[in-house]
């Protein structure tokens, strides 16, 4: 029995395999990650990777020759590195010896278990594969064929399944779970690529990946698809596409949900399909039931795969049932319970901000105004702001708060850049904010960009309150609900009232531009006063 004092020896692990038949295209093409994944869940539980040696072919094993170009993949200080690159046949003869060499270690005793991943046990594996079965170390691999050539050797598998329905995470996962499960040692899980603390190895929790920030930015593209569609089935000859903005409505909340299961889950593809299953049961709770429903799929997935997988599921099962169930479960206590509450508060939220426009147009488009500014800088933009444009969307294509990011932000934002285009106050800051203004007119993101000159000057600084609420006071009278992300030309076509976003863009440009420019001209005219009166 060991004394407190004891350190536990760290257990080493040799991985052998290939990109093989049917894993190729199941992460296989991407010997990079799938090792990363490997090395990543082995750290999580104390273990080390002593010896790897992967063949990457371009094509499947099945259908290769011995011209097919591969490399042959190794890790070099921890880090996934191609060894050899050449056709099948050289690499093959490099991995050769490969096996040669950790075949040696395995039987000096350095080795203490092996990954088994797609592996060639009658040939480049051989030699190690034969030393693993007279040492009698666990194994814990993946792939038919592999395995079946690796039992016949005499090779003690602990931990087997196919390949079909898995990841490189999930198998990962799968392959440290068998060897911590049969060496007794405690194992969680490294899922979302985070640790809890800096130089920490502990696995971060799947709570601590909830960020409806990060949900609804992954989100996005979406959100402009819509927009995109409202705005061209406005078009007479274009009215057939309004039942597609009515699908692509509906379909928001399984978007969302896919998205916050996936983040949440660290799992991938498992935590996708997840996701999408719940999130297709969550349409009727609109885009806070879809929110609800990828949060509840993302925490059960990550459960779930820890649970199969420590109670010796194959992995191409615990794939499976996590996919099913994590979708599943939460999906139906939405479809049955939560849908009319999560429904009824989006519909509350888009009824409120609907409210204190109506109330005073005016003053609810000065107050957004002046304060989104505030808002990005201290970083409650994407956390308040964006979730309410994306929920005002989900509800009815476009946004009071949309119109505001796109005209108090956006052309604010390209006012202050171009006027430091035609009057820098350095050579530098010419290139610097043409590149920021091209991205605000043909992206209509990037308003950070304008930062500099706010951070450098508060009299910048205070054009760019002062243009914000401008156009805000715009966006309220004329009652334009938009979205930003978008080109500058396109956003008052995505608007409801074309004129009305049009006229509140130009305001706040034409403001942020023009007293921009003149503290530019001021500032010039100072520096030649000084350098005359020297």
């Amino acid at each position: 029995m060991s004394t407190p004092d004891e350190v536990t020896p760290t257990r080493s692990i040799a991985l052998l395999g290939s990109s093989g038949g049917n894993l190729r295209s199941h992460g296989g093409d991407d010997p990079d990650r799938l090792l990363h994944d490997v090395v990543r869940q082995a750290d999580a539980a104390g273990f080390s990777i002593a010896a790897a040696q992967f063949v990457a072919a371009d094509s499947s094993m099945d259908q290769a020759s011995c011209d097919t170009p591969a490399a042959l993949w190794s890790l070099v200080d921890g880090t996934p590195t191609v060894i050899v690159r050449g056709t099948l046949s050289e690499v093959n003869t490099a991995a050769r010896e490969m096996d040669a060499a950790i075949a040696n270690q395995v039987s000096a005793g350095e080795i203490d278990g092996l990954i088994v991943m797609s592996a060639d046990p009658d040939d480049t594996n051989e030699r190690t594969m034969v030393a693993a079965a007279a040492a009698e170390i666990p194994a814990a691999g993946t792939g038919g064929t592999s395995i079946a050539g690796a039992q016949r050797l005499g090779v003690k598998l602990i931990a087997a399944s196919g390949t079909t329905g898995t990841t490189s995470t999930t198998r990962a996962v799968s392959y440290i779970s068998g060897l911590a499960r049969h060496w007794g040692v405690g194992y969680r899980p490294s899922l979302g690529g985070s640790t809890s603390t800096p130089g920490s190895t502990a696995p971060e929790s799947a709570w601590r990946r909830i960020s409806i920030r990060g949900i609804m930015v992954g989100s996005i593209p979406a959100f402009i698809a819509l927009a995109l569609v409202l705005a061209l089935s406005q078009i007479p000859w274009l009215s057939a596409l309004t039942p597609v903005f009515d699908t692509l409505i509906a379909g928001l909340p399984v978007v969302v949900s896919a998205v916050a299961a996936r983040k949440i889950s660290g799992l991938g593809e498992v935590g996708l399909v997840a996701g999408a299953v719940a999130g297709i049961l969550a349409t009727e709770g609109g885009l806070l039931g879809g929110l609800v429903a990828g949060i509840l799929a993302g925490l059960l997935s990550a459960w779930l795969i820890k649970w199969t997988l420590s109670h010796s599921f194959p992995a191409t099962t615990a794939n499976i049932v996590t996919g099913a169930l994590a979708g599943l479960l939460p999906g139906l206590l939405v479809y049955f319970v939560l849908a009319p509450i999560t429904d009824a508060l989006g519909l509350g939220v888009k009824g409120g901000i609907e409210w204190a426009v109506d109330i005073n147009p005016a003053l609810a488009g000065a107050i957004a105004g002046l304060a989104i500014w505030p808002a990005i800088i201290g970083g409650v933009y994407h956390s308040v702001i964006l979730p309410l444009v994306l929920l005002e969307m989900g509800e009815k294509g476009h946004s009071f708060f949309g119109a505001i990011d796109m005209v108090s932000l956006v052309m604010v934002s390209l006012g202050i850049t171009l006027a430091n285009v035609i009057v820098p106050r350095t050579s530098g800051e010419r290139a610097l904010a043409g590149s920021g203004a091209a991205v605000n007119f043909f992206f209509g993101t990037f308003v950070e960009s304008s930062y500099p000159f706010m951070f450098g000057d508060k009299k910048v600084f205070a054009i760019a309150l002062v243009a914000a609420t401008g156009g805000g006071v715009v966006v309220g009278l004329t009652g334009a609900e938009a979205t930003a992300y978008l080109p500058a030309l396109v956003a008052p076509f995505v608007s409801t009232t074309v004129l009305g976003m049009t006229l509140s863009m130009l305001v706040a440009f034409a403001l942020a531009f023009s007293l921009t420019l003149l503290v530019g001209i001021a500032h010039r005219r100072a520096g030649i006063r000084e350098k005359s009166a020297a």
